[in-house]
């Protein structure tokens, strides 16, 4: 990521460094990944809880260019054909994590069944990852990611 002086760290840390703890707006991609038995990939966390592939977009990419990178990086999956369903931002998706950072987040949401590669977790943001059926998710599933679920159900549904 060298964009215009900056050495490869990721974007919102260089942020981080001149705004502090106040809300920025972090713009990112999350992926439905489907099997041949319609069945989801989510993957878990270390904090316990479960999530689409997905995250923050790099200086200089697209969406569906972050939504590849960061769907290889923590499953090892490389998809193709992505399809984009929605992009969700507003003030439901303010977020104040542990540390004290705010931030509103502008999530792309895409799917796909086109996947290739060896399913591998990083360990450094997942400790598992597993496909479930649409209709009998975790408990761990946080809402914000429920409802990219139930949105790409209503798609489905017509």
């Amino acid at each position: 990521m060298e964009q215009r002086g900056l050495r490869k760290v990721e974007y919102y840390k260089y942020l981080r460094q001149y705004v502090g703890h106040r809300p920025i707006i972090l713009p990112g991609s999350v992926v439905i990944i489907l099997n041949e038995r319609n069945e989801v990939l989510l993957q878990k966390r270390h904090d316990g809880s479960w999530g689409l592939p997905g995250g923050l977009m790099d200086l200089g990419e697209s969406f569906e260019e972050t939504a590849k990178r960061e769907v290889f990086e923590e499953t090892g999956l490389a998809v193709e054909n992505l399809k984009l369903l929605n992009v969700f931002s507003g003030s439901e998706y303010y977020l104040k994590v542990q540390n004290g950072d705010e931030l509103y987040s502008v999530t792309a949401l895409y799917f796909t069944k086109e996947v290739s590669g060896e399913l591998k977790a990083d360990n450094s943001e997942s400790v598992d990852l597993r496909y479930f059926a649409l209709t009998n998710l975790p408990d761990g599933l946080t809402g914000e990611y429920r409802g990219f679920i139930e949105e790409y159900t209503e798609y489905k549904k017509g």
